[in-house]
């Protein structure tokens, strides 16, 4: 009887589930509207004082989108000031909705990849997650692997679909 060998195991492919190292800490949204008045103006003096008093700690290792859900004018300086209180205590955080929040996320994640372990290698980006991972995230993993790897693929190993493939010199 032949001894049945797993080729996949055996082979050169690099397989990149980005749930690896995605981070999956609490997303949430700091939203200016509960400091306004009557949900339109926002007074400076209540406002610093209404962050001052803050329990900062409801922030703590959680990604933060820091947003406006009210129909008002808020000066830039006011989302700039919540930065001020959020650094140090939240994972993260940017003046944007949970979509912007996600984009940076991806960014974060994915440009502190060692592109150099993919050089010249044929890459599975893995399909499947348990956790939410943007289409946004994907695309800026092929900008980056198409640039290192010798080809491309989407699936598991075992079942891919073929994205992109260098050319031979």
């Amino acid at each position: 009887m032949t001894e049945i060998v797993n080729r996949v195991a055996s082979s050169s492919i690099i397989s990149l589930n980005l749930e690896d190292f995605y981070p999956q800490e609490e997303r949430v949204v700091f939203d200016l509207k509960d400091f306004l008045f009557q949900e339109l103006i926002l007074k400076e003096k209540d406002f610093r004082q209404a962050l001052k008093n803050l329990d900062w700690s409801v922030y703590k290792e959680k990604w933060v989108a820091i947003s406006c859900s009210a129909d008002a004018i808020i000066p830039t300086w006011a989302y700039m000031l919540v930065c001020t209180y959020l650094e140090g205590v939240s994972k993260g955080y940017v003046i944007g909705s949970l979509e912007n929040l996600e984009q940076h996320i991806a960014e974060l994640s994915i440009s502190g990849l060692e592109m150099d372990s993919f050089q010249d290698r044929p890459v599975v980006i893995k399909g499947c997650s348990k956790f939410p991972i943007p289409l946004f995230a994907y695309g800026r993993l092929v900008s980056l692997l198409q640039k290192a790897s010798k080809s491309l693929m989407f699936g598991e190993p075992c079942s891919t679909v073929p994205l992109y493939k260098k050319a031979k010199s």
